[in-house]
């Protein structure tokens, strides 16, 4: 593994030649708290942390850091799942944050120009007031930045309908490891001219650049939309359904699946979450529609419920009267990710199937849970085949979580990619997933990433040893 350079007073001296002092911090309290991001319990301080505000800040910082062999880890609002904000070779933490400003919203073009601190729910706030609408939209979105969304290529409940993050990005303004900023495309919707570096950059995870600018693509808001959540007393009647609603010719907005146990441990650890359910039911798809329509909304609800009711669902279907109600309901699922870290030590795979596999993926999960004796707690975005396998340590030993665990995630993987899915869908590799690589991808094809890798960061200073 390559060695970097460790910061002096020397090399402090010189970026105060850079950055206004005020923006470099080196004392603990401060790099303990970016030393996190939602990743497990795990740790990784910056030995410097920088918050600079412009593209020639990030310019100077990473042209000094490739000049002295210094490893640099941009870090956003630490809402990630994957570890890959985390500085796990110290040098300098790349704080986003002073990148808050919405530069442009052009309603001819229905497009948005932002910096990457702004955080999403922000963005789609200020859109909608302009009849607009930004989509993807991750659980995490009223903490989570924009930026950390194009760099994990982030979805969300509203992706079946609408696409994820790379479908709304058109262009990037990016500093690269040595300090050159480029463009990576074009602000136009069509663009065939050389290879696609904008999507390249979509889902990189912070290792080949880092993103100061980018242009989105937005769409009309849709001024109506219907909700319903109905129960099921099978879970894996409930993930068969999903598959028999998109044959029915219908495509929801959003389709979320979760497990009774998800559902109890939000009302249990999270206050103002209320949901009554029959003591038979295992597991709920929570279901939308939206438009413009009203009448042909109501078509597509009764359509819906039709199909589920030849899956074996219950009979008690809720349909969410008002916006409090639709509200409630989806504050409930935003919230099962930090209940499930609220009750126990666990670890979450972000595990994705072609959807009608979905019902073979929970099996084949809940089977290797029994052989290697943990409890899984499952919900997810049941819509694009997205499903969140939260593994709970409860009685398990050290020993068994430290070793035998990651034999289990393992076949989990190995599962998943034998169902036509790949092992993430939305989290990123980052950090804790970077040893199933090989699962998914040959050696050749994971040749061909590093050259990637090598060609846009020769000395591999920029967030390095992540994703492989």
């Amino acid at each position: 593994m390559k060695q970097y350079n460790k910061f002096s007073k020397d090399l402090l001296n010189k970026l105060e030649l850079i950055l206004d002092k005020n923006f470099i911090f080196t004392n603990n309290e401060v790099l303990n708290e970016y030393s996190r991001d939602e990743t497990e319990n795990l740790s990784y301080p910056p030995e410097v942390l920088l918050k600079p505000g412009t593209s020639v800040e990030v310019s100077k910082i990473m042209k000094f850091a490739f000049d002295h062999n210094v490893p640099v880890t941009p870090i956003g609002a630490r809402t990630g799942l994957s570890g890959g904000a985390l500085s796990i070779h110290g040098g300098i933490g790349l704080s986003m944050e002073r990148f808050n400003k919405i530069i442009k919203i052009d309603e001819d073009n229905l497009q948005l120009v932002v910096e990457p601190g702004v955080i999403t729910q922000v963005l789609q706030e200020e859109v909608a007031k302009k009849g607009l609408y930004y989509a993807p939209d991750p659980a995490s979105r009223g903490t989570c930045f924009i930026g950390g969304n194009i760099a994990e290529n982030s979805g969300g409940p509203r992706a079946v309908k609408y696409g994820v993050t790379k479908d709304f990005v058109l262009n990037l303004e990016v500093v690269l490891p040595n300090g050159e900023i480029i463009q990576t495309g074009a602000n136009t919707l069509k663009n065939s001219t050389g290879y696609n570096l904008t999507q390249l950059m979509v889902g990189s995870e912070g290792t080949l650049g880092i993103i100061t600018k980018a242009t989105l693509k937005l769409i009309p808001l849709p001024k109506l939309n219907k909700l319903i959540l109905v129960p099921f007393k099978s879970a894996l009647d409930a993930c068969a359904a999903v598959s028999s609603i998109f044959k029915a010719g219908i495509v929801p907005s959003a389709m979320e699946f979760m497990e009774r146990f998800a559902v109890e441990w939000t009302m249990k650890y999270i206050d103002d979450a209320h949901l009554a359910m029959k003591d038979d039911v295992e597991a709920l798809l929570l279901i939308e529609v939206d438009g413009n329509n009203e009448e042909l909304l109501f078509e597509e609800i009764q359509k819906i419920v039709e199909v589920v009711e030849t899956h074996n669902c219950d009979d008690d279907i809720l349909f969410a009267e008002d916006e409090a109600q639709k509200d409630q309901l989806w504050f409930i699922r935003r919230r099962i990710g930090e209940a499930v870290k609220a009750n126990s030590i666990y670890k979450e795979e972000d595990t994705v199937v072609p959807r009608y596999r979905l019902p073979d993926l929970l099996k084949g999960v809940k089977e290797i849970g029994d052989n290697y004796g943990f409890k899984s707690v499952c919900y997810g975005h049941a819509g694009d085949g997205n499903l969140h396998v939260n593994i709970i340590k409860g009685d398990l030993s050290q020993e068994q979580w430290d070793n035998e665990l990651p034999k289990a995630i393992r076949e989990i993987f190995e599962l998943t990619v034998s169902l036509g899915g790949t092992i993430s869908g939305e989290h990123g590799i980052g950090l804790v997933q970077k040893p199933y690589m090989d699962i998914p991808f040959k050696s050749i094809e994971l040749d061909i990433m590093r050259g990637v890798k090598k060609v846009f960061d020769p000395k591999n200073i920029l967030n390095p040893y992540k994703i492989f």
